[in-house]
C-alpha cells in the first residue's frame, strides 16, 4: 500500500463517476475523515430511498456521510468545521460550494471534472462532448473556485471516445482513468510542487444539464449527429421519437424510446423523419442527411427489443413518420 501524506480530507461527491475516485483514496491510504453527498432521492416506479453506491461504500467503511440538502448553510459549515479537513476533494456532487464553504480547508480543494477543460464547463460534460461529436474527451483536475469549473488544471488525461460508446459507458472509463489522478494531486500540494496551468478562457465551451427535452429527436439533423445524440442520452433522458402509422386500424402515435442506431446510406429518401424501410430487421428513418437504422427500441413500461422483434410485432410501413 502507498504510503499517503497526513492531510485530512473531506469527499464531496453523489454519481457514480466519483465512486472509484473515492475509493481509491481509501483504499490508498489517505485519510478521508468524511463523505458529503446529497441527500437520498426516491427512486424507481416505488419511489423507494436508495442510497448511491459511494455513500454505501463509506457506510462499509465505517466513514461518516453526511447529507445536507443545503451545503453552504450555516449549520453545514459549522460541521465541516468541526471536522478539520485540510482539503476537500469533489466530484459529481451536485451543489455548488461557496467561498465561505471552500475557506474553511486549508489547502482549499480539488476537483475531478469528466472533459478536458476549458471544454464543456458545466454539468453533463460526458454527454455532450459525445453529443457534439467529439472524438476524444478525458478528465482534468483542477482547484475549485467560486467560478464553477474554472480553476487553474492541476492533471490531466485523455482518451478517444468510441464510435458506439454511450455516455455511461464513457462516464465509467473517465472514472476509471481520473481515479489515480487525484492522489498524485494531493502529494504534489502537499509538497508545494503542484504545476498549476490556467485555463484559456477563449476556448470554453460549455455542457448545461441535461433535460427530458434534450432527447427528443430531431431527425432534420444529418444522422451522425442523431446517432450521436442517442449515445448522448444514456443512460438519462434517453432519446424518444413519437412514431404516426399510415395505417388506419393502428392505435395511434406510440411513443418510442431509441436505444441504439446506426447511420446508413438510404437509396429511398424521403422527408426527414419519414420511415424509408420497414422489414425482417431493417428499421430505417430518413434524417436531414442520409438516414438511421434503428436497432433497439422500446415502448414505455416494456422492455427494450430488437428492431426484428419490434417489427414483428408492429405493422410499420414506409411512409409511416417519426416525429419529436
Amino acid at each position: 500500500m502507498a504510503t499517503a501524506p497526513a492531510i485530512r480530507i473531506i469527499v464531496l461527491g453523489t454519481g457514480d463517476f466519483a465512486l472509484p475516485m473515492f475509493d481509491h483514496l481509501c483504499d490508498t491510504g489517505h485519510q478521508v475523515v468524511a463523505l458529503l453527498t446529497q441527500p437520498d432521492r426516491p427512486q424507481g416506479r416505488k419511489q423507494e430511498l436508495i442510497p448511491s453506491q459511494i455513500k454505501q461504500s463509506a457506510l462499509a467503511r465505517g466513514i461518516a456521510v453526511l447529507q445536507p440538502e443545503n451545503v453552504n448553510a450555516q449549520e453545514s459549515l459549522e460541521q465541516i468545521r468541526q471536522l478539520g479537513p485540510d482539503l476537500i476533494v469533489t466530484a459529481a456532487y451536485g451543489q455548488i460550494l461557496s467561498p465561505d464553504l471552500l475557506a474553511i480547508p486549508t489547502l482549499g480543494g480539488i476537483n475531478l471534472h469528466g472533459s478536458i477543460l476549458p471544454a464543456y464547463r458545466g454539468a453533463a460534460p460526458v454527454a455532450r462532448a459525445i453529443q457534439h461529436g467529439e472524438t476524444e474527451t478525458g478528465v482534468t483536475v483542477i482547484r475549485i473556485t467560486p467560478r464553477i469549473d474554472a480553476g487553474g488544471m492541476i492533471a490531466v488525461a485523455r482518451t478517444p471516445i468510441g464510435a458506439d460508446e454511450t455516455a455511461g459507458e464513457l462516464e465509467h472509463r473517465l472514472a476509471a482513468l481520473g481515479a489515480p489522478l487525484i492522489p498524485r494531486a494531493i502529494a504534489a500540494i502537499a509538497a508545494n510542487t503542484a504545476r498549476i496551468t490556467v485555463q484559456d478562457r477563449s476556448k470554453v465551451t460549455r455542457a448545461p444539464k441535461l433535460s427530458k427535452e434534450d432527447g427528443f429527436i430531431d431527425w432534420s439533423l444529418p444522422a451522425p449527429a442523431i446517432h450521436n445524440l442517442v449515445r448522448a442520452m444514456q443512460p438519462w433522458p434517453l432519446c424518444s421519437t413519437t412514431w404516426i402509422s399510415k395505417d388506419p386500424s393502428s392505435k395511434g402515435p406510440l411513443r418510442l424510446i431509441i436505444h441504439q442506431t446506426r447511420p446508413v446510406e438510404s437509396p429511398d429518401q424521403g422527408p426527414p423523419g419519414t420511415v424509408v424501410e420497414a422489414h425482417a430487421d431493417a428499421l430505417i428513418v430518413a434524417a436531414g442527411a442520409a438516414a438511421v437504422r434503428l436497432l433497439v427500441l422500446q415502448l414505455p413500461g416494456k422492455k427494450p427489443v430488437s428492431a426484428a422483434d419490434f417489427l414483428h410485432g408492429h405493422h410499420v410501413l414506409p411512409g409511416d413518420a417519426m416525429k419529436s
